[in-house]
């Protein structure tokens, strides 16, 4: 359950009704997800989340499905359920197969794994892998 009620398009104000429209157009789609609804709550923190998702997601040097990926990486590391589930949707749509997605986890898994090791043995960095 939410700890805060997820506002209906009737509920909206003004700004997160502008941010709603950005987020269809930018989407193509009239669906508006569950985490925007908890955000419009707070119109401001709405659109700065939304506006620099846009941006990070959009187009740029990585691939789409490329940024999908990370970001269900990320998710699955800090145990984020919801951000799972709905960029998994995404990779889904952008292309991410069956075959993908369980490599995906296997690098997810293994790199938890090493970090974790190298961690725990406080490993120093070789100083060949420095910039």
């Amino acid at each position: 359950m939410a700890t805060v009620p997820l506002l209906t398009d009737e509920e909206l104000s003004p700004k997160a009704e502008e941010v709603f429209a950005d987020i269809r157009a930018t989407r193509g789609t009239d669906y508006v997800n569950n985490f925007w609804r908890a955000l419009a709550h707070n119109p401001d923190r709405l659109e700065t989340v939304w506006n620099d998702l846009k941006g990070i997601m959009g187009p740029g040097a990585l691939d789409p499905l490329v940024k999908e990926m990370i970001y269900i990486a990320v998710s699955a590391s800090n145990a984020c359920e919801y951000c799972c589930h709905s960029h998994t949707a995404s990779a889904r749509a952008k292309g991410m197969d069956d075959a993908m997605y369980n490599e995906l986890l296997d690098v997810i898994g293994m790199a938890n794994q090493t970090n974790a090791l190298v961690n725990a043995l406080q490993v120093p960095v070789d100083d060949a892998f420095k910039a």
